[in-house]
C-alpha cells in the first residue's frame, strides 16, 4: 500500500513570501487529517530568523486537532530543536543534510560531516525515548551549486544517516532537475544497503518530470512519497527550485497504476483550498 507524507503545511509554505497565519495552518493541518493520509509535517523547529515562515511551529501545534492514527513530524535541526519538538509533543522528527557539501552549508551553515556530529546526541536522545526518526538527503540527484551528484556520495551519506539510527531516509530531488533513469540508477545503489521500507522519495515538479520519477521508484519498490497538496513548495536556498509534487497527482496516477492509496480526494481537496485562499492563488492540480 503507498504512503503518503504530506508535506504542505512545511516544505510546502516555508518558502511563500506572504505571511500565512497560524490559523491557516492550523485549519489547513486539521483539513488534512481528515484526509486520510498517514503522515503530516506540520512544521519545523528551526531559526526563526532563517525560515521566518516557520517560526510559529509551537502555536501551531498547540493548537491542531490531532486525529486517531496520523503521525505529526516536524523537522529538527539540533538540540535545541528537539527541546521544542518535544514540548509540543511531536510524533516523529526529521534531521535533514544533503549530497551536496556546497547546499549543505548554504542550508544548514554546516558540511555533510558536521551535520552529522549535530545529529548524532539528537538522535541518540529521540532514540532512548522512542521517537521515530527521518533522515533527509537533499539534493541526492542535482545540486544548484556543484551540478550533477555522484550516485557513491548519496549512498555514503544514506549509510552515515542508518549508522546514527534513523528509521527512515528521505532521498530528495530538491532542484526538480532528475529524470527516471537517474532515479534507477541512484535507488538500485541504495537499495543494496537499504531496503525498500525505509526509504521515501521526495520529487520536485520543476521540470516537469516528477510524476515519471515517483513511478520509476514506485516500480522498484518504494512504496512512501513525499507530497504537498496542490503541488506547493520550493526551498529558500534552492534557486528555481518549484514545488513539491503534487499529493493528487501521485494518488490519481499510482491508482491509475493499480496500487491502493487510502486518502481521500473529496477531502483532499477540501484542504488544498484551504490553502490556496490564503495564498490567493489557483492551486488546482492537472487532472
Amino acid at each position: 500500500m503507498i504512503r503518503i507524507v504530506e508535506l504542505g503545511p512545511r516544505d510546502g509554505l516555508q518558502n511563500e513570501a506572504i505571511a500565512i497565519p497560524a490559523t491557516v495552518k492550523v485549519a489547513f493541518v486539521d483539513a488534512l487529517s481528515r484526509t486520510g493520509v498517514p503522515e503530516i509535517e506540520v512544521s519545523a523547529f528551526v531559526s526563526r530568523r532563517r525560515i521566518p515562515q516557520l517560526a510559529d511551529a509551537e502555536e501551531v501545534f498547540e493548537r491542531i486537532a490531532r486525529a486517531p492514527g496520523v503521525v505529526y513530524s516536524a523537522l529538527v535541526p539540533n538540540q535545541v530543536g528537539l527541546d521544542r519538538a518535544l514540548e509540543s509533543r511531536v510524533d516523529k522528527i526529521a534531521v535533514f543534510t544533503a549530497a551536496s557539501e556546497t547546499f549543505n552549508r548554504k542550508n544548514i551553515n554546516a558540511g555533510i560531516a558536521e551535520s552529522m556530529d549535530r545529529f548524532a546526541p539528537v538522535v541518540g536522545r529521540a532514540r532512548e525515548i522512542g521517537l521515530p526518526i527521518r533522515g533527509y538527503i537533499s539534493t541526492a540527484f542535482w545540486c544548484p551549486y556543484e551540478g550533477k551528484i555522484d550516485p557513491a556520495r548519496v549512498v555514503a551519506v544514506a549509510q552515515q544517516l542508518l549508522d546514527l539510527g534513523v528509521d527512515e531516509l528521505s532521498i530528495g530531488d530538491t532542484i526538480g532537475r532528475a529524470v527516471p533513469d537517474q532515479v534507477t540508477v541512484v535507488l538500485e545503489r541504495l537499495l543494496e544497503n537499504a531496503p525498500a521500507p525505509r526509504l521515501a522519495m521526495h520529487f520536485h515538479d520543476t521540470f516537469g518530470h516528477a510524476v515519471e520519477n515517483v513511478i520509476a521508484s514506485w516500480r522498484l519498490g518504494v512504496e512512501t512519497f513525499d507530497a504537498s497538496a496542490g503541488g506547493i513548495g520550493g526551498c529558500p536556498f534552492a534557486p528555481g527550485a518549484t514545488g513539491n509534487v503534487a499529493t493528487e497527482a501521485v494518488i490519481r496516477t499510482l491508482r491509475g497504476l493499480g496500487a491502493t492509496i487510502d486518502v481521500d480526494l473529496e477531502a483532499l481537496g477540501a484542504a488544498r483550498r484551504v490553502i490556496a485562499s490564503a495564498l490567493g492563488r489557483d492551486l488546482e492540480p492537472p487532472s
